[in-house]
């Protein structure tokens, strides 16, 4: 397993600018690439991209710019960017690259290997940060940590081994899962419960952090992916359930996801990957879903009264 030394991000939103700026302090300049399209890097160059208040320091480059491969390649795009996304890395992608996707949901892991190769992904999820981004500026309180490893249960490959090791030397914190597909299930939970209840009460952390009508309506989206996990062999339990709601609780109460600042900026949001996952897996298992359902119109009704 080679040492990873070149590093590739595309997608500069919050996970993105929260990565790529702390790398940017812990390794050579010319080392760290972050992929946009031409537009987009004029934009940044014109009116930077700021972290915490500390001007980010970046190398841009476009997808059609020729270029050594990654050893490590790290997708940080709204999953609605992913297919573009796909395509716009394929110069960063070697032999030997190692590929982490930090998107949220269940499913960007296969669609990238479906190009690249399932031999390449270490499955991902990126939790415990209360980053908010509003316009060019990124601000945050917790880093949180990057859970890595291979699909397959119980084992701690080279790969899984070669990226701790670079982790271990540029000081980002993370944490090795052998079971993956079951952590990737909690944060999917927890982000059905969490991203969608915020964003329809257009609210924040402390909204469901604290007793009351939000926070029940999160549970019970959350109890629904349990059911399913049930179904899909991965078997979460109100001890996950427990888990998530701890990692919750440790959150700025000012902090927002990333779907409730989609609604305020009146963007299209990730409800698809979320409540949509959730009725279509819903309908092959034939379980009910209502506060799902309830959210997924919600939501929807919210979108279509952007102007």
């Amino acid at each position: 397993m080679r040492e990873i030394k070149k590093v590739t991000i595309i997608g500069l939103g919050a996970l993105g600018i929260l990565y790529g700026h702390h790398l940017s302090k812990k390794m050579p300049k010319v080392d760290l690439r972050i992929i946009a399209d031409r537009e987009r890097i004029n934009k940044y160059e014109k009116e930077h991209v700021y972290c915490n208040g500390e001007r980010c320091s970046f190398t841009y480059l476009s997808a059609d710019e020729p270029c050594e491969p990654a050893d490590l390649l790290i997708f940080t795009v709204k999953y609605n960017g992913l297919k573009d996304a796909i395509q716009a890395v394929k110069n960063h992608v070697g032999e030997q690259t190692i590929i982490l996707s930090a998107l949220n949901g269940i499913s960007s892991e296969s669609v990238i290997g479906q190009v690249y190769g399932e031999e390449k992904i270490l499955y991902t999820v990126a939790q415990g940060m209360d980053a908010v981004k509003e316009g060019n500026q990124l601000t945050y309180e917790h880093m949180g940590i990057l859970c890595f490893g291979e699909q397959e249960p119980d084992l701690i490959s080279d790969k899984v081994k070669g990226v701790a090791e670079f982790f271990d030397k540029v000081e980002l914190p993370y944490e090795i899962d052998t079971n993956m597909v079951k952590r990737q299930w909690g944060k999917f939970m927890l982000n059905v419960g969490v991203n969608q209840t915020v964003a329809v009460y257009e609210s924040n952390y402390g909204v469901v952090q604290q007793e009351g009508k939000a926070r029940d309506m999160m549970i019970g989206a959350m109890r629904e992916v349990i059911a399913l996990s049930e179904k899909a062999g991965v078997h979460l339990t109100e001890a996950d359930l427990d888990y998530w709601l701890s990692v919750l609780a440790t959150l700025s109460p000012d902090g927002k996801p990333s779907m409730a600042q989609d609604v305020e900026a009146r963007r299209p949001s990730e409800v698809e990957l979320f409540a949509g996952t959730v009725l279509h897996l819903a309908k092959q298992y034939g379980i009910a879903t209502p506060v799902n359902q309830k959210l997924y119109e919600r939501i929807q009704l919210i979108e279509s009264q952007y102007k």
